[in-house]
């Protein structure tokens, strides 16, 4: 199926320093409140990060999964922590299958990247800040588009030390399995992603995956499982995966824009009794959703229909 069912949104109107350009902020908002409707995802551009720094980032991240293992290794992380940040394999999917570094923010005094190749770090914390910005933009624009009060997501999502960034390499396919990540949705509230030229993300619509192609600037937006929650399901967390492509590595980078731990997570009133419509999922916080996603992983169910989903917290309707 096409990639054009992914829709390309351009963001400039909100970068204009001259004039301040209402109508065209109201054909981004439109666009991206039927995206979020539609697809739960779309792709941006004109979004503020250079493409010079998403390069050379890209580069950086090839150069050091080229390393020997005994050197990547060096920046491993510590163990019993929940989300360590350094580098790793994929223990639930397959040490074959990817490996990925993972970053918090540049402040928290918790990022293990390496020294080599020279500038690594440097670039990746500078893309890390770079996509903070991107999410407090489309959180403020989703914001509007559902109506809710000024700032209130922000006021709501105000803590960032949540948020992390992975790097990740996905090994060629195999002749027996080209799965890189299964199907899934994910659990914060937006998701960024960048692509090399290999792709491999898909999205699922009617049934159907989609191949959100990748194209030199773009990065790929997902609402997430908290705003589907928080809209009582008006915004769409929806399904995706990771196809390996055959004869060739594939890198990319994924933002998480985040919820801190202890935040309680419902459906809004303005969704529910404001509208004498029934709430669709139970309250819970958010980092008792998180304990059972990474229980998912750690500890895979034998039944695949086990595997905890948002809808664990849905409330049945007669």
């Amino acid at each position: 199926m096409a990639n054009s069912e992914i829709p390309t949104i351009d963001l400039s109107p909100f970068f204009n320093l001259v004039d301040d350009d209402e109508k065209g902020k109201k054909k981004v908002k439109d666009a991206i409140s039927e995206a979020c409707s539609e697809y739960g995802f779309f792709q941006v551009v004109n979004h503020g990060v250079p493409l010079n720094l998403l390069n050379k980032a890209m580069e950086f991240s090839k150069t050091y999964f080229r390393f020997p293992d005994e050197e990547k290794l060096l920046c491993s992380p510590k163990s019993g922590a929940p989300l360590p940040a350094g580098y790793s394999k994929q223990p639930e999917i397959s040490p074959d299958k990817n490996e990925y570094i993972l970053m918090f923010p540049p402040h928290s005094g918790n990022n293990l990247l390496p020294g080599n190749p020279p500038g690594f770090k440097e670039s990746m914390e500078e893309l890390f800040i770079y996509f903070s910005k991107v999410g407090e933009l489309i959180e403020s624009i989703i914001n509007e588009c559902l109506g809710l009060p000024n700032n209130f997501l922000k006021e709501y999502n105000d803590d960032r030390s949540w948020d992390f960034m992975v790097a990740l390499h996905y090994f060629p396919a195999t002749e027996k399995e080209n799965n890189g990540i299964t199907e899934h949705e994910d659990g914060n509230c937006i998701t960024f992603v960048v692509q090399d030229e290999a792709g491999g993300l898909e999205v699922r619509k009617n049934g159907q995956w989609i191949p959100v192609i990748p194209e030199p600037g773009k990065i790929v937006v997902n609402i997430s499982d908290v705003i589907q929650v928080l809209s009582n399901n008006k915004f769409k967390s929806t399904t995706h995966r990771v196809v390996r492509p055959k004869g060739r590595s594939r890198h990319s980078f994924a933002f998480f824009y985040n919820l801190v731990g202890d935040k309680w997570v419902e459906p809004l009133p303005q969704f529910t009794t404001e509208i004498a419509e029934p709430a669709k999922y139970r309250g819970f916080f958010f980092k008792d959703y998180q304990a059972l996603r990474l229980r998912n992983k750690t500890h895979p169910p034998s039944n695949p229909e086990d595997v905890i989903h948002i809808t664990h917290y849905a409330i049945s309707t007669p």
